[in-house]
């Protein structure tokens, strides 16, 4: 009796010894392993004919998801569904077979066990295929922001490493078809793999790798769309993150809702969004490589992709471990 007191005592002595408390670190100190060469690493392959642009169902899409699936394993991030698996899958006859079948892409950090809550980090890693022989490499759409989340999820994961762990817990969502039509986000939408309910936000992050036409002269900026239009809480707390730790330009231009282009209706955080889930949705505008083959690896900024990565990292670092859930105080229901 006496050794299984001393063992259980030991175990729990060992367990509150790992897990430490977050609030005695500095984010800043995980955001640097967001790393320029890390970045365009991924986003070289990623971008690469050998994924064939990443078509809706099609191989090189496959290709991407595993890519996607065992650069999760390689650093210890595991999946939500059930048996390991990271693929969500998309059946094409659910949109009356418009397109093929295909795989959301999921992975998942648990948070510390206080709550149920988690919060969603995603990108669509969809392009738009080959046309013939030409492929549409598709760097900055959606490329930049599917390598932004990799680097964002290690950055947790290395604090995670270190004993801090999330006090929520944290989704890292790529999604299919977003090229269709938000098809894979509606999908998840409709049958969440984690509930809705317990959803606190949304960090969407659609096209972060180069500069528009509006900001050449300068190109230290940001468009945020929709951060204020279901939390003021959000809003301010996006604010206030930037100030303190990264100071790009957030340009809210598109947020306007009278806006013409109607961006905040056009990429996988509406999703959320239509379900009173507050989102951001990180963009840097469209340029003149917008749905063309053009858009390649070599004109990404990945000076300025790195720091709007580290800009979404401390959003969402704030996010994961402030005590409550950012309060909707405009919803749409």
């Amino acid at each position: 009796m006496k050794i299984t007191h001393l063992l259980v005592l030991l175990i729990l002595f060992v367990s509150c010894k790992a897990q430490k408390d977050i609030s005695e670190v500095s984010p800043a100190k995980y955001a640097k392993v967001i790393e320029v060469g890390s970045l365009k690493s991924k986003l070289y392959t990623f971008a690469s004919d050998e994924f064939e642009g990443r078509g809706t169902g099609q191989n090189g899409q496959k290709k991407a998801a595993r890519y996607l699936k065992n650069f999760y394993e390689s650093i210890g991030v595991g999946a939500p569904l059930k048996d390991g698996n990271y693929f969500q899958k998309v059946p094409g006859e659910y949109f009356k077979n418009r397109v093929p079948d295909s795989d959301n892409v999921l992975a998942f950090i648990e948070g510390d066990g206080t709550t149920e809550e988690i919060f969603v980090i995603s990108a669509h890693y969809d392009h738009l295929g080959k046309k013939g022989d030409v492929i549409y490499n598709g760097a900055d759409d959606d490329g930049s922001g599917s390598v932004a989340v990799m680097e964002i999820a290690n950055a947790f994961q290395e604090a995670v490493n270190d004993g801090y762990t999330p006090k929520r817990g944290i989704l890292f969502l790529h999604l299919t078809a977003e090229e269709k039509g938000l098809l894979g986000s509606n999908y998840y939408s409709v049958y969440p793999v984690l509930p809705l309910e317990n959803t606190v936000a949304n960090l969407n992050i659609d096209m972060v790798g180069r500069i528009d036409e509006a900001h050449e002269a300068n190109p230290n900026y940001i468009y945020l769309i929709g951060s204020d239009r279901l939390s003021t809480e959000l809003h301010e707390l996006s604010e206030k993150v930037n100030q303190d730790y990264v100071n790009l330009n957030l340009d809210y231009k598109y947020n306007e809702k009278d806006d013409p282009n109607r961006f905040y209706y056009r990429s996988d955080h509406y999703h959320f969004a239509k379900h009173d889930i507050p989102v951001i949705f990180y963009f840097n505008g469209v340029h003149e490589d917008y749905h063309q083959e053009t858009d390649t690896p070599d004109k990404i900024n990945y000076e300025l992709l790195q720091k709007r990565a580290k800009l979404i990292f401390h959003t969402a670092w704030e996010i994961a471990n402030r005590d409550e859930r950012p309060f909707v105080d405009n919803p749409t229901k």
